[in-house]
């Protein structure tokens, strides 16, 4: 009596296809196989197709189809141009800011500034008094009249106001050797020196500007007595804030290579005298 097969037995049962030469039946090939393996390789390809079938439904075919993708898409475009926008307005309104609070100070009207800190973020609605050391006196009075009657005179000779400057004590902003010299279109010193070099204040008095710009990168001014004004550019870092009150000889930047309008790590520094201004090298021996 035949026993009766099994599951187990059906499924591991071996067999043998043999492929003939119809003509001749001659053996062409020979292949040995069970029906574990033959519904092995049935699942494994059903399982590939399913999964292709899942992947093209969900993207390829989300994306040709899908309105919601290309909005996506659309709305991504918006947010980078937006980003892009706003760093360009950033950059616009910092520079108004600078032009704006140099011609205060060059008009003399200190007492307002529009802050900008060197993070870049502006703070145009934030007006403050600058801290004054002192109140302005009657000579500071003058120069302001004087200033707004007459204009900046880029051709103001030295010697002229000599004897107005002989009380000012200027001290050496930073050691090195000056490499571009004042001149008409060059209205300040280049002063070269070694890397991370402290700046220092050239006399008592009032920060009041101290920010980044485009052209010089950090710019700090400072606001002396008798309506005297010195400006440091170019700088790697700013130690002091608007509104803080420095001594003569103070560490008040670092000095660096910041902004476009620089070719190497140096100081960019300016003196401006009742709004107009001045040679810094007929007061301080470099």
């Amino acid at each position: 009596m035949e026993n009766k097969k099994t599951l187990s037995n059906r499924l591991t049962t071996k067999y043998l296809l043999i492929v003939r030469n119809e003509e001749n039946f001659a053996e062409k090939h020979t292949y040995s196989f069970t029906y574990a393996k033959i519904i092995l390789g049935l699942f494994l390809i059903f399982v590939t197709l399913f999964g292709l079938s899942f992947y093209l439904s969900t993207t390829l075919l989300e994306q040709w189809f899908d309105p919601r993708y290309a909005e996506l898409k659309a709305n991504k475009q918006v947010i980078d141009l937006s980003a892009t926008l706003d760093s360009v307005v950033q950059e616009v309104k910092r520079k108004d800011a600078f032009i704006e609070n140099f011609k205060l100070i060059m008009s003399g009207e200190d007492d307002k500034y529009t802050k900008v800190d060197n993070e870049g973020n502006l703070k145009s609605s934030e007006v403050k008094e600058i801290v004054q050391s002192e109140e302005i006196n009657p000579i500071d009075s003058q120069f302001r009249v004087q200033f707004e009657e007459v204009g900046v005179d880029l051709s103001l000779d030295a010697s002229a106001i000599s004897d107005e400057m002989e009380d000012f004590y200027l001290f050496k902003p930073v050691e090195g050797i000056v490499s571009d010299g004042f001149g008409k279109d060059h209205l300040a010193v280049d002063i070269v020196a070694k890397q991370d070099e402290p700046v220092k204040a050239v006399a008592d008095g009032t920060v009041i500007f101290a920010s980044w710009t485009q052209d010089s990168g950090y710019v700090m001014a400072i606001q002396h007595s008798g309506n005297l004004l010195s400006m440091y550019k170019h700088n790697s870092d700013l130690l002091k804030n608007v509104g803080n009150f420095v001594s003569a000889g103070e560490v008040i930047s670092i000095i660096g290579n910041t902004g476009e309008l620089t070719s190497g790590p140096h100081l960019h520094f300016e003196l401006w005298y009742n709004g107009n201004p001045i040679n810094p090298e007929e007061f301080i021996r470099f």
